[in-house]
């Protein structure tokens, strides 16, 4: 049996550029964090901490 398909099924254009967007933007942020020496210092803290246990 075939499925039908509306004109409301997937995303339009529109919506993959705000998708794409946002998903850039997010990866964006993430780099950005990554890179601050503030928060290498509050992971490696936190690995030694959970180690010295």
């Amino acid at each position: 049996m075939m499925e039908e398909h509306n004109a409301e099924s997937g995303m339009a254009t529109a919506e993959y550029a705000v998708g794409t967007m946002a998903a850039s933007s997010f990866a964006g942020i993430i780099l950005w964090l990554v890179q601050q020496d503030w928060l290498k210092d509050a992971v490696e803290s936190i690995f030694k901490n959970i180690f010295k246990m």
